[in-house]
């Protein structure tokens, strides 16, 4: 079956597409994608990992056309992180 595996880190995206036998699991579609290799901080014991969007386990099975996606942890807190979009006009 055709399934894609996707994911980016600071510098660059990457989305590969491949065939993958119809029992394949999420983690086979990883391994089989190389991206374990080419992006060595990938840890998939504490990354989550997900399907068009939705966390699911490794061991989910892959369905055609699906696209895996290996989730970066979240770096800041939005809770404690300034806001960007602020009016800068209040200060005035």
């Amino acid at each position: 079956m055709h399934i894609g595996v996707a994911y980016s880190d600071k510098f660059k995206q990457t989305w590969l597409k491949l065939d993958v036998p119809d029992d394949s699991t999420v983690r086979d579609a990883i391994e089989r994608s190389g991206l374990l290799n080419q992006f060595p901080d990938i840890d998939l014991a504490s990354n989550k990992v997900g399907i068009f969007g939705k966390i699911v386990s490794l061991d989910a099975r892959l369905s055609d056309g699906n696209r895996v996606e290996i989730y970066r942890p979240i770096t800041a807190d939005p809770e404690t992180v300034e806001r960007r979009d602020r009016d800068t006009d209040a200060e005035d």
